[in-house]
């Protein structure tokens, strides 16, 4: 039996043409099916053109409209595919994994380094693995399919900025690989716990700092005041530096009075943050409770924050939701 499949397009590099200021998205989603050379027997397509932009100019309210389209949609489809610029695809899937909870059906983000288009591209094959992933038995929840790998949204990360080889799975392992017509499933889709749920409300005011020698501590005070949570990425497996002239944990509490949650992230892309090693991590944490994001990546952090800030907005249950795992967004030990 075939799965009826929404094909969502909202622009980026897999529907872009040359304007003469450079490639601009233009090509609409009935087009993108068109340039490839067959569609899966086992899928029945239908095409939506919700944007077409830039993933440069993607911002928090295009994935409420995202999602948004998506629930509409939810009764009258199987699955659903997002094209979508690559340059913040993977900041839309963490997104989606929020906003989107629990989905008994697949919400597959892809794209491509090339246009659909040119005469070389790695359009075709991301479209036509995403269709195939969709196509699945039992594949569950928001991902990204890319370069033959199906990637939690979570956990996707942008690593190449040219390569056809653009995304990796960070801190947890790809969920499935697509070799031609073959799906082979890594880690299985976990059956949804509940029904799906659909949220609303994003609060955008969050700010991402990294640190480098010699940055400004006073920068801190700005943020308390036009930011309700700050993500530090400081060194290592995270710390903030406390030496004279610019200590940054003095500011902390400054931080705290205003009610401006701080959450300390590692620059370094795998293997997580544990502020109890050094001195400099413990003392963040246990004088002024800051939080950490362990294994996240910063893209699942900052969207997380978003979501929790809109939906706790009186602060109570903030560390608590954000150390709950949604999606297998987090762990908390190693």
């Amino acid at each position: 039996m075939k799965k009826k499949l929404l094909l969502i397009a909202t622009g980026g590099t897999i529907a872009s043409k040359s304007s003469g200021k450079g490639l601009s998205p233009s090509i609409s989603p009935e087009e993108l099916l068109n340039q490839l050379p067959e569609i899966p027997e086992e899928c029945e397509i239908d095409t939506y053109s919700l944007l077409n932009i830039d993933s440069t100019n993607i911002q928090p309210e295009h994935w409420l409209l995202i999602a948004g389209t998506v629930e509409k949609n939810y009764p009258f489809y199987d699955g659903f595919v997002i094209t979508h610029g690559t340059d913040t695809m993977a900041y839309t899937a963490a997104a989606l994994s929020y906003l989107i909870q629990d989905p008994d059906k697949p919400v597959i983000l892809t794209g491509s380094q090339k246009p659909i288009i040119d005469a070389v591209t790695d359009a075709w094959k991301n479209l036509l693995d995403s269709f195939l992933f969709a196509c699945h038995e039992n594949v569950y929840g928001v991902y990204v399919v890319f370069s033959g790998q199906a990637i939690l949204g979570t956990h996707a990360k942008k690593i190449k900025s040219k390569s056809f080889e653009a995304f990796n799975s960070i801190n947890y392992p790809a969920a499935a690989f697509i070799n031609g017509r073959h799906v082979i499933q890594y880690t299985p889709s976990q059956s949804p716990a509940e029904k799906v749920r659909f949220y609303h409300k994003l609060n955008p005011r969050v700010f991402v700092l990294k640190l480098i020698p010699g940055v400004n501590p006073d920068i801190l005070d700005y943020i308390a005041l036009h930011y309700d949570a700050v993500l530090i990425e400081s060194y290592g497996v995270g710390g903030l530096p406390f030496a004279s002239p610019r200590n940054f944990i003095d500011k902390l509490e400054h931080l705290k009075e205003q009610g401006c949650i701080v959450v300390v992230a590692t620059q370094a892309m795998y293997e997580g943050s544990d502020m109890s090693v050094y001195e400099v991590g413990v003392r963040a944490l246990q004088e002024y409770d800051v939080l950490q994001t362990y294994d996240m990546t910063v893209e699942a952090a900052v969207t997380k924050l978003m979501w929790i800030l809109a939906e706790e907005e009186g602060g109570v249950r903030i560390k608590e939701i954000f150390y709950t795992p949604i999606n297998n967004d987090i762990h908390t030990f190693f």
